[in-house]
């Protein structure tokens, strides 16, 4: 026969909520100290690690008891600790309907709807439940044993994330201490809320890592990861939490189906969102900063669409624009000059100034006080600062809320941001004015203060994967043997610019460029004295280049500072660090830069968002004199964008059209404008670089009278189709792409003006003479050719023979007869490798006297030869000695 259970009277009951964790659990226990004849109806925890410490070392503190167990006949008093929700309660269904049952909560969560109705209510907004019951015994002096005042402790320590968690407050430390000195044992304490990660588990991590996705709510990123397991996953808070502080989140729910349950782990660090109310409303809770909810009979998508609805019920912006702003905003004409400018800025002790349309009220832009200090510097005070302010700007509403003003101050890299309504500017506010609001609203200002210097700093991420796949075995060896030199030497080595650029591009790779934190001479000259290479020094800028036994060459250079006296003049070099190195580079995207440090090898470093430029697949200059002080930089920027199929941001184009207004390339060498246009007309098609050029009316820079017609880019397709056609040959002759097209450029100039060109530009002599010159011959052989056409191969053979590849194939582009272009195409291709088998010493052989009569033999087979006769040298000997007999030349 069955013993009957033990039926237990009780006339109070401590409770708390399901799934319940270390705070639950330590409110629960203090709560036993302040009612001792209570009874604890246990709800129960998912978390194995909390189970086995409760099992096996804290059970016998509570008087616990079964709810089946229980006669609730006599129950006057329910204790709730840590929730106010019923429908997280278990057990005491049958009790909360009891009439004239007193009901007392102790909890840390705000109020919510659906709230049981408690006769006392101690609810403190703390970072834990039993801090609050903590600060009770202390107050009444009740005795807690080392035992208790451990299981106290970790309630504390887990529900303030080991005090990390935003919602820590004074009182958290304050109880911890005081159950410190009550001989909490902080060795236990470590062992269950510092948890290590164990090998299982990191498989979840990674999982949860892949499948999380941003969705962006009211300005406000929400990181979402949803996954399976056929099985509970233990300690899955504990990767949540991991999960958080590793990628540095904001707002992460986890979404998990575990067998046929699904489980929301939500973790929050900012105060526009609630979670524990959004989990509540789902039928789970907790506080804003942490909580939890478990979803029966339902699937991960219709979770995951339950959760989004919440979210967007749920956050809420904050505005606050009009509380951040300062009134009235300092402004400046954009027609004012950067002189007028510079007194503003020194009357009001301001570092910028916001630029306006006064005719039309209509905001423009800022400009800072260096840029101002550089143009008086270089004597362009006179200038208008509607033509250096930067234009690619950001301003709030006076409804903005706090997170659109993070945004636009963090991704806009602006230290100021009007506020402007109806076209009207009300005030400013600063990067100082929004860190000061944080600070006062409690919000984890290291944090925001962090993420806005990182927009401004440095940018680094390993990409060991992208330098396994994309290097060539011979790279990666070479730059592991710099690196060894370098750690050999102790100095920090970087590759560069263009490598950096086009490894991230994934584009063959041709130069490599090192820059050195120290002597890159003295470097130079140690490493190609251990790899036997010979080194090529140039001390003014204290670069050098390593020439390898197979001639490929390595530049290096020492990290340096440049400076100009005068727009368009040659920098001044001195010594610098990396990042002042990367600074005076032109665009962002040439700013990259990969370590090559023994402990820092692979890492990529990005001080000025060039990574940001790739993705966006545009050039942008570093700063907004950066034409004026090297106008070459206009024509690199241009061919860049061909190259890559990049855009020329807004603010960077302006600034190309500011220096061709002030004329900024009137001191610059004609040979360093000649280096920009021969590369730019060397690319596969420059025609798109070309047409850049005209819109900014660049071409004048060669000649004012220089026009680039619709005649010539009729022309520039035709060179393009030809050299296009030439290149796949897969011929062995090199000749001057660039050369083709300038010849083009210069086709419909008057002679005069062609002359001018080549002197602005320093054209060398013998290339003068190419574009000159030979292409005055080139066009005329064309002309007589069109002229007479058709002629014989013996007569077309004559009148290309003497011309080079690039010359031909300027011929082939220019004649509007296709008829032409196809038979010197034959003649390209094939006629022109036609030569005589005989040479000299066959017709001495033969008994023909040396003179010129052998060029004419010589000449007369090749005509023979090109109507498809003399197959065979037999035969050409045979017309030869025919020839000879004939002119009496033998007997």
């Amino acid at each position: 026969m069955r013993e009957k259970k033990k039926v237990i009277k009780a006339r109070s009951i401590i409770t708390s909520h399901v799934n319940a964790d270390f705070d639950a659990i330590g409110a629960m226990l203090a709560a036993q100290k302040l009612y001792p004849d209570a009874v604890i109806i246990f709800p129960g925890s998912q978390e194995k690690s909390l189970r086995d410490f409760f099992i096996s070392s804290m059970s016998y503190m509570f008087n616990m008891a079964d709810p089946s167990m229980i006669d609730f006949s006599e129950t006057t008093t329910l204790i709730i600790v840590d929730t106010r929700q019923k429908s997280r309660l278990t057990g005491v269904s049958e009790l909360l309907g009891k009439k004239g049952l007193y009901i007392k909560i102790y909890d840390h969560h705000p109020p919510m709807g659906g709230d049981i109705r408690a006769n006392m209510d101690i609810s403190k907004d703390y970072g834990a439940t039993t801090t609050i019951l903590s600060e009770i015994l202390q107050e009444k002096q009740i005795g807690i044993t080392p035992e208790e005042a451990t299981v106290m402790a970790l309630g504390i320590y887990e529900d303030t994330g080991r005090f990390t968690f935003s919602s820590t407050t004074q009182a958290d430390f304050i109880q911890a201490g005081f159950l410190l000195s009550c001989g909490a044992s902080l060795n236990t304490i470590s062992s269950l809320v510092v948890k290590e990660i164990k090998a299982e588990q990191v498989t979840w991590l990674n999982e949860l890592l892949n499948e999380m996705k941003v969705h962006r709510i009211n300005e406000i990123d929400v990181n979402i990861s949803t996954i399976s397991s056929p099985s509970y996953i233990p300690d899955l808070a504990s990767i949540v939490q991991k999960i958080v502080r590793m990628e540095n989140l904001d707002i992460f729910f986890a979404v998990v189906l575990m067998g046929a349950k699904i489980n929301i782990i939500a973790r929050n660090r900012i105060p526009e969102v609630d979670v524990g109310k959004i989990m509540s409303e789902l039928g789970g809770g907790g506080h804003a900063y942490a909580a939890s909810a478990g979803i029966d009979n339902q699937t991960l998508p219709q979770v995951e669409m339950m959760l989004l609805d919440k979210l967007k019920q749920e956050v809420k912006s904050i505005k606050v624009a009009k509380v951040l702003m300062s009134s009235p905003a300092i402004t400046i004409d954009l027609d004012a000059t950067c002189k007028d400018a510079g007194k503003i800025m020194t009357r009001y002790n301001v570092n910028t100034l916001l630029v306006v349309d006064i005719k039309t009220n209509f905001y423009e832009g800022y400009i800072t006080r260096p840029v101002v200090e550089k143009l008086l510097f270089h004597q362009l005070a006179g200038q208008p600062v509607g033509e250096y302010m930067n234009s690619e700007t950001h301003f709030v509403s006076s409804d903005a809320d706090v997170a659109e003003i993070k945004l636009k101050i963090m991704d806009g890299k602006q230290r100021i941001i009007p506020v402007i309504d109806n076209n009207n500017i009300k005030g400013v506010i600063t990067r100082t004015d929004l860190l000061n609001y944080l600070v006062q609203h409690n919000w984890e200002v290291s944090h925001t203060q962090d993420r806005i210097s990182q927009k401004h700093q440095v940018k680094k991420r390993h990409i060991d994967n992208i330098l396994e796949n994309r290097l060539a075995p011979k790279t990666k060896k070479l730059l592991k043997s710099i690196s060894m030199t370098g750690n050999q030497l102790g100095v920090n080595l970087y590759v560069v610019g263009g490598f950096v650029r086009d490894l991230l591009l994934d584009r063959d790779i041709e130069d490599i460029d090192i820059v050195v934190e120290g002597d890159g001479i003295k470097f130079a000259k140690f490493y190609a004295g251990q790899q036997g290479c010979r080194v090529n020094t140039y001390k003014k800028f204290g670069t050098a280049v390593i020439v390898f036994p197979d001639n490929f060459k390595v530049d290096v250079a020492s990290a340096r500072l440049e400076y100009y006296t005068t727009p368009a003049a040659l920098p001044i070099v001195e010594k610098s660090s990396i990042k002042k190195d990367l600074g005076r580079r032109d665009f962002t995207i040439n700013t990259l830069a990969l370590s090559l440090g023994s402990d820092t090898f692979g890492t990529l470093i990005d001080y000025f968002g060039g990574t940001r430029d790739l993705k966006d697949k545009t050039i942008r200059t570093l700063h907004n004199l950066s034409f004026v002080e090297d106008p070459t930089r206009v024509f690199r920027a241009i061919k860049f964008a061909n190259r890559f199929g990049f855009k020329i941001g807004k603010v960077t184009s302006t600034l190309i059209k500011n220096a061709v207004k002030i004329d900024c390339f009137r001191h610059l060498s004609g040979l360093r404008v000649l280096s920009e246009l021969k590369q730019i007309f060397g690319e596969d098609n420059p025609i798109p670089a070309i047409r850049i050029i005209e819109s900014y009316g660049l071409e004048k820079v060669l000649h004012n009278q220089l026009l680039i017609t619709p005649t010539i880019y009729a022309l520039f397709e035709s060179v393009n189709k030809t050299l296009t056609w030439h290149d796949l040959l897969y011929l062995e002759d090199q000749y001057p792409r660039w050369a083709v097209y300038f010849m083009a450029v210069l086709n419909r100039c008057p002679h005069g003006v062609s002359e001018e060109i080549c002197h602005r530009l320093m054209i060398p002599g013998k290339e003068k003479s190419l574009l000159l010159g030979k292409r005055y011959k080139a066009e005329n052989r064309l002309n007589l050719i069109e002229t007479a056409y058709p002629i014989t191969r013996q007569e077309l053979y004559w009148g290309l023979i003497n011309f080079k590849t690039e010359f031909l194939l300027y011929m082939m582009a220019l004649t509007k007869n296709e008829k032409v272009r196809k038979a010197i195409s034959i003649f390209y291709t094939r006629q022109r490798y036609i030569k005589p088998s005989l040479c000299g010493k066959d017709l001495l052989v033969i008994g023909i006297k040396p003179g010129p009569v052998y060029t004419k033999i010589l000449n007369l087979i090749i005509n023979e030869k090109l109507d498809n006769k003399l197959e065979t040298p037999e035969k050409e000997a045979e017309f030869a000695t025919q020839y000879a007999r004939k002119n009496k030349l033998i007997d």
